[in-house]
């Protein structure tokens, strides 16, 4: 299947970092939920929270939401800030509460394996792609200047070296072409911000001259009516971002609820119109999307406690000699 681009700009959102109260003095007598979530959901979990609210459990319910970095979204959880469903980028975020005896352990045991929306990795130009960047492969070109975030303290930065590595690997089977690839492409890096919001905003001010990115992100941009381009690559990572209720909740059943409730078509189709590829079938809209030839998953590149130990242990990795050999510090 051919690489599908299209005109998208990447709008900057303001985001919700800490927690922010959901209604007003109507919400009295009504149970209150906290929801903390990584940021780029945001949009679309006002939009379910309003549609949750009509019907007849959500009328009951009122929510607490706090908006940030996936990483330090899991780790405020972590260290107390009180929550009663948490949604991140990454599985591993969600694995740092389960050690933690914060969520079960069973979480992913259902039949979304407690993915609650995907994506996957888009290559994002600037307006008319003057750089003609269509594969991998042009990313590593000489005058190529790629953003990408510092996968030490970026989730999203993470996603996109395993797409870059994965389809230079052939999924992981030629280990050496893969890590071969990752030292050309951050030679061609000019800038590694702390967050993938962060480098969007550096390439939205004119720095580089393609983005590794969400591709909801990309449709997220779209909807801003700010022009760039986008291709989703014929070989790239599909993203899970997982979800749960923790174990701390002060009220479950309602909790339990709200969950059940985003795999419904209803909060599904939300997810879709806010640029995500939805994890149940029959949702209106998941035909839009391309489906790559070379798509795999993280499971296929041994899963993240595997890629986590060998692709960013600060302490020696391959990510981290990346970074050595081009003088950047991998402490997060």
């Amino acid at each position: 299947m051919r690489a599908r681009k299209t005109g998208v700009v990447l709008g900057l959102a303001a985001v919700t970092l800490g927690a922010a109260a959901c209604g007003g003095s109507g919400d009295s007598g009504k149970v209150r939920l906290s929801l903390v979530s990584y940021s780029t959901p945001q949009a679309a979990f006002e939009a379910i929270i309003k549609e949750y609210q009509k019907t007849p459990e959500g009328k009951k319910v009122a929510f607490t939401k706090s908006f940030g970095a996936s990483g330090e979204q899991s780790r405020a959880v972590a260290n107390g800030l009180k929550a009663d469903i948490v949604e991140f980028s990454l599985e591993s975020d969600m694995t740092r509460l389960v050690d933690a005896g914060l969520v079960d352990a069973n979480w992913n045991s259902g039949p979304q394996k407690g993915m609650v929306s995907n994506s996957v990795v888009v290559l994002a130009t600037r307006k008319g792609n003057p750089k003609n960047v269509k594969t991998w492969d042009d990313l590593v070109k000489p005058g190529v200047q790629v953003i990408t975030p510092n996968p030490f303290t970026s989730g999203g930065a993470q996603w996109n070296i395993m797409a870059g590595y994965g389809a230079k690997a052939n999924k992981g089977a030629d280990k050496a072409a893969g890590t071969a690839y990752l030292h050309a492409l951050f030679k061609n890096v000019p800038v590694q911000d702390s967050s993938a919001r962060k480098s969007l905003q550096t390439f939205a001010g004119g720095k580089g001259d393609v983005l590794l990115a969400y591709e909801n992100e990309a449709i997220f941009a779209k909807q801003n009516n700010q022009p760039i381009d986008y291709t989703v690559p014929d070989s790239t990572l599909l993203i899970e971002n997982p979800v749960a209720v923790t174990k701390k909740s002060a009220h479950p059943a309602e909790a339990q609820a709200f969950l059940k409730y985003l795999y419904g078509k209803k909060a599904q189709e939300i997810f879709v119109k806010n640029g995500y590829r939805p994890v149940v079938d029959g949702v209106p809209g998941a035909e839009g999307f391309p489906n790559p030839s070379g798509l795999f998953t993280i499971a296929d590149l041994g899963g993240w406690p595997k890629v986590k130990k060998e692709f960013f242990d600060p302490k020696g990795s391959i990510m981290a000699d990346v970074e050595k050999g081009i003088g950047v510090s991998v402490e997060g």
